[in-house]
């Protein structure tokens, strides 16, 4: 009689456990739900500001058509993305083309000088800010999850309920990592 209380008290731990594993995944996979989500607001504040970049650009540069039909089709590949990867990959192509054209402005001192495409440039340069710091929390997020995961036991839990693995929102190309040197 007695082996039988200690297997109900021991059922009983086990099942409890199960349930603050299951309950500290849902929390963690949220948690990364909602960083992605905050990466996704940044990378779309920065989409809706590359028209007017462009559009004050184009008055000034004209020998530069090819670039800014460049940011335009990088612009719409970027909104048409599905996975991490994929969205981080295009988000790449996109800031490095970004990056050679405030390059471009620099052989215009007319362009340079406008109040508009300063202003745009600085809220430019803050919206980048916004997405490193969200990225930063989207990886962090990932990184507790794919640890509780792949930690034994919490991954008999995960597996159990179809828990998986998320991907980091990392850039693949070196040169993307590369910074593009402007000054104004």
């Amino acid at each position: 009689m007695n082996w039988i209380i200690i297997l109900a008290i021991a059922a009983g731990g086990l099942a409890l456990y199960a349930v603050a594993v299951y309950n500290r995944l849902v929390g963690l996979r949220q948690r990364t739900r909602e960083a992605w989500s905050g990466i996704d607001v940044q990378l779309k504040r920065r989409s809706n500001l590359i028209p007017n970049l462009v559009e004050t650009v184009r008055g000034y540069v004209t020998h530069e058509k090819d670039l800014l039909d460049q940011i335009t089709r990088s612009r719409a590949a970027a909104s048409g993305s599905d996975s991490v990867a994929e969205r981080a990959a295009v988000e790449g192509q996109l800031g490095a083309v970004l990056g050679r054209l405030f390059a471009v402005a620099e052989a215009y001192p007319d362009l340079k000088a406008s109040r508009n495409f300063q202003d745009l440039h600085a809220s430019l340069d803050g919206i980048e800010r916004d997405i490193q710091h969200v990225r930063r929390y989207y990886n962090g997020a990932v990184r507790m999850l794919n640890i509780a995961v792949q930690s034994f036991p919490s991954n008999l839990i995960a597996g159990l309920f179809g828990f998986r693995q998320a991907d980091y929102f990392e850039l693949d190309d070196p040169s993307e990592r590369a910074v593009p040197q402007v000054a104004f």
